[in-house]
């Protein structure tokens, strides 16, 4: 087995690639060796020291694997070795075999590569947990998606045209052309920083009925602001505390001292509504997530969800990857290769 260490808080140098023997499966659990694992925004925040959920360093990090069932524990059926399988893990994802129990995993769409399915867990979970479970958006209602190149915020659009929403979203112009492609309605550039007064343009001064938020900082206060009456705040991270590789602490420093404060009473007489998610927290509520799970995956027998894979690195490079990723460069998922 080879894994890829996050040695101690740091930059990419930090990480380092080393070999053990292959574990074996408990009772309830199965192998999987692995054909392809994702790269999230959570891992960089790991490797930073800024993700509290991370286990102590030395550690393998990672939330999700595609591959193939080779062993399995007892009290789990032979049936399934030989299977071709998808599955959230915590942590150990950076791996080219993991252990997991068997109901993290689930049963790999024919349709989906290997590269596909590596790219559903994490990122079509949160969007469907912020634009559903939580969201509750609706067909006709109005979304702002943040962020909407990368893998959750095309996750995302995927779910908002599915429902019948107008989709709005920020990110790089070079992005545009791509996003409109997928379906975007109206696309912001996020750099020059007029995101919100063009946003109030488009839908007449009204606002929007949902926004999903992985920047964090002053764009929580804009967003709350750029709410309709019944409108709803999901947010799903800091990224802006991170650049280059590196953690930013005056920015850290200016989103811990800035971010906003709501009020009960204020959120009552604005008909406004705020919340959060963490994957990362949900590990008690499996039933929950398989449910949802297969909510999604019926998605991608109907043909309406379709991962899109930006590009893929060898599990040998994932420096590289986490600079990618850092450095707003992917248009979708990115991914690491055993």
């Amino acid at each position: 087995m080879k894994q890829m260490y996050i040695m101690k808080n740091g930059g990419v140098d930090v990480l380092r690639l080393i070999a053990a023997d292959d574990p074996l499966p408990a009772a309830g659990e199965v192998r999987i060796r692995v054909r392809a694992s994702g790269v999230n925004f959570a891992d960089i925040m790991a490797r930073m020291g800024l993700y509290p959920d991370a286990p102590p360093k030395p550690c393998v990090v990672g939330y999700e694997v595609s591959g193939t069932i080779d062993s399995v524990g007892s009290g789990v059926t032979e049936r399934l070795v030989g299977e071709e399988v998808l599955a959230v893990t915590k942590f150990g994802g950076y791996s080219d075999v993991v252990v997991v129990s068997e109901r993290q995993t689930f049963v790999k769409p024919k349709r989906l590569s290997f590269e596909q399915a590596a790219a559903i867990p994490v990122n079509y979970l949160t969007a469907y947990q912020l634009l559903v479970v939580m969201g509750g958006l609706q067909n006709g209602e109005t979304i702002l998606i943040h962020n909407a190149g990368g893998g959750v915020g095309l996750a995302a659009l995927e779910i908002a045209r599915h429902i019948g929403a107008r989709t709005i979203g920020t990110s790089s112009t070079r992005k545009h052309e791509f996003l409109k492609s997928k379906g975007l309605d109206h696309a912001l550039a996020y750099q020059d920083g007029d995101w919100y007064q063009r946003l109030m343009e488009i839908t007449d001064n009204k606002g929007v009925e949902l926004i999903v938020d992985p920047i964090g900082g002053e764009n929580w206060r804009l967003n709350y602001k750029a709410l309709r009456s019944t409108g709803r705040l999901g947010v799903f991270g800091i990224s802006n505390v991170s650049q280059s590789g590196k953690i930013n602490y005056c920015r850290l420093l200016m989103t811990l001292l800035r971010k906003p404060k709501f009020d009960p009473i204020h959120l009552m007489n604005r008909n406004r509504g705020v919340f959060g998610v963490n994957m990362g927290h949900l590990w008690h509520e499996v039933d929950k997530i398989r449910e949802w799970m297969r909510q999604l995956l019926d998605g991608v027998e109907d043909g309406w969800i379709n991962p899109h894979i930006d590009s893929t690195f060898p599990l040998q490079e994932v420096a590289s990857a986490h600079l990618y990723l850092e450095q707003r460069k992917n248009m979708g998922k990115v991914l690491l290769i055993p």
